[in-house]
């Protein structure tokens, strides 16, 4: 595996480097060699972030922590990367249709299924409006997200709430 590790107001030093070297080194396991890791490093007020990124055909695995203790961070997000990589291989039905970043190893391991169980389903109906006007019905319901028909485009669209309070839209794009 290949590291790409930044720091965004903290100095990256070689021996911070090799600790996350170490602990996702370990993922090696379920990872070709070439396979580019992208590790963002960041110091937000009395938190230690750390962003994990791995490219996938189709999509990426993406993890994201944050402690008081770097170190800890570190450890967190090994744990959470590992159970989406084992997540991920559930869904891989065929060996062919893998997204060719596996290894053969990874790819045969053996895996108990974690299934995925829907327990509600919410049926209502979408009318259209702005954006804007979706995100106020978003925070009247107290809801981190809303889903609506978009007047603008005809299109449904979503709003959500960011961790840092700003919003976001959800325009899909259907290829």
């Amino acid at each position: 595996m290949k590291f790409v590790i930044t720091g965004r107001n903290i100095t990256v030093t070689p021996g911070l480097r090799s600790i996350i070297e170490e602990k996702l080194g370990k993922l090696e396991c379920y990872l070709k060699d070439s396979t580019e890791v992208t590790v963002t490093l960041s110091v937000q007020k009395d938190l230690q972030k750390i962003e994990v990124t791995i490219p996938l055909k189709g999509g990426c695995i993406r993890a994201e922590q944050a402690s008081p203790d770097m170190y800890a961070s570190v450890d967190m997000v090994e744990d959470t990367i590992e159970r989406q990589l084992r997540k991920h291989k559930t869904r891989i039905l065929a060996r062919e249709q893998s997204t060719g970043i596996f290894t053969d190893r990874y790819t045969e391991e053996k895996v108990e299924d974690d299934d995925i169980k829907i327990v509600r389903t919410k049926r209502f109906g979408i009318k259209p409006m702005s954006p804007e006007e979706a995100c106020l019905q978003m925070e009247l319901l107290g809801h981190s997200f809303y889903v609506f028909s978009n007047a603008y485009n005809d299109e449904v669209n979503v709003v959500y709430k960011r961790k840092d309070g700003s919003f976001g839209l959800i325009e899909p794009t259907f290829e």
